[in-house]
């Protein structure tokens, strides 16, 4: 009996391991715990400086939405960051220029995107898969050439390949623009890297050994393995090819194929004696970047399915 009261004694005088020291005053002691400055003070700085990037983005759509909003006289008298209230008849210029062939360049730059950014993807997939799961002669050699066509601008092609192009007869032509944009070194080199992370190679062995042939195994289990991936990919070349200005404005002449980057440079050029131009040029840049927003806002949803599934196995 007395030993057990002495225990229960010893225990009650003990502090308890997982209580906090008390200070004089009754306060808890910070030891044992990391300092909330220490903690807080690069989290609060890194927010700041990512605030300033977003914002640094932000501010030149902030511009062409506001600008477009303005009248021809409005553009040049008021202040920049000052709203107005003709967006909507800016648009309707915009629309029923040349009988709307604003609507043609629209075309044709869907047309550009979406179809090489496809033809891009199937190529990059099929590329990066053979160069991460194929052992073959002359691969090293072959995967340095991708990487160093990945640091070559690609304005230095486009005289040479307007050159080509004129010889073949298919100058000034959709494929002039379509064909260029379908093989994209820094596409197969996503690709390649995307393929050795996520496929695994037992799994192509056990396929074999079950009689699957390789196209098989490619369309029906690495496709859906690199999807994240590949929509990376798509997503990259399709701005790519949306923006470009460079390669169609040498290879075409007739502006019903213009795309808009090319297409609103010609109004562009037009604004020195004609003013109301301006506010046109500002209006169809502002309608053109409507559907990267929306294309991002759609894909995003596979990057975040990505980014979990890299967390669970992590």
């Amino acid at each position: 009996m007395t030993a057990a009261m002495t225990t229960t004694s010893d225990t009650l005088d003990r502090p308890s391991a997982a209580a906090p020291a008390v200070r004089d005053g009754g306060r808890p002691s910070s030891a044992g715990r990391p300092t909330r400055s220490g903690v807080e003070r690069p989290s609060l700085l890194a927010t700041g400086i990512l605030l300033l990037g977003a914002l640094y983005c932000l501010l030149p759509v902030v511009w062409v939405l506001i600008a477009a909003s303005k009248s021809p006289d409005e553009l040049f008298s008021t202040f920049s960051l000052a709203p107005s209230t003709h967006l909507v008849d800016n648009i309707r210029d915009l629309f029923t220029y040349r009988d709307g062939l604003f609507f043609r360049w629209a075309g044709n730059t869907v047309l550009y995107a979406v179809g090489g950014a496809l033809a891009s993807t199937v190529v990059s997939a099929a590329a990066g898969y053979g160069l991460a799961k194929f052992a073959f002669r002359g691969k090293k050699l072959l995967f340095n050439l991708i990487l160093a066509g990945v640091l070559l601008p690609a304005v230095i092609l486009a005289v040479p390949q307007y050159l080509l192009f004129a010889q073949m007869g298919l100058a000034n032509t959709y494929w002039a623009v379509f064909l260029p944009s379908i093989l994209n070194p820094y596409g197969i080199y996503l690709a390649r890297i995307y393929a050795g992370a996520s496929i695994p190679t037992e799994m192509i062995e056990a396929a074999r050994t079950d009689g699957a042939g390789e196209l098989r195994i490619f369309g029906q289990f690495a496709i859906p393995m690199m999807l994240p991936g590949l929509v990376t990919v798509f997503l990259f070349q399709f701005v790519g090819i949306w923006n470009n200005y460079m390669l169609p404005y040498i290879m075409l002449g007739d502006d019903e194929l213009f795309p808009i980057t090319v297409g609103l440079s010609t109004l562009m050029n037009q604004g020195a004696s004609q003013p109301a131009m301006y506010t046109t040029v500002i209006t169809g840049a502002l309608v053109s970047i409507i559907p990267l927003i929306a294309l991002f806002l759609i894909l995003q949803r596979y990057w975040q399915t990505d980014l979990t599934a890299g967390a669970v196995k992590s």
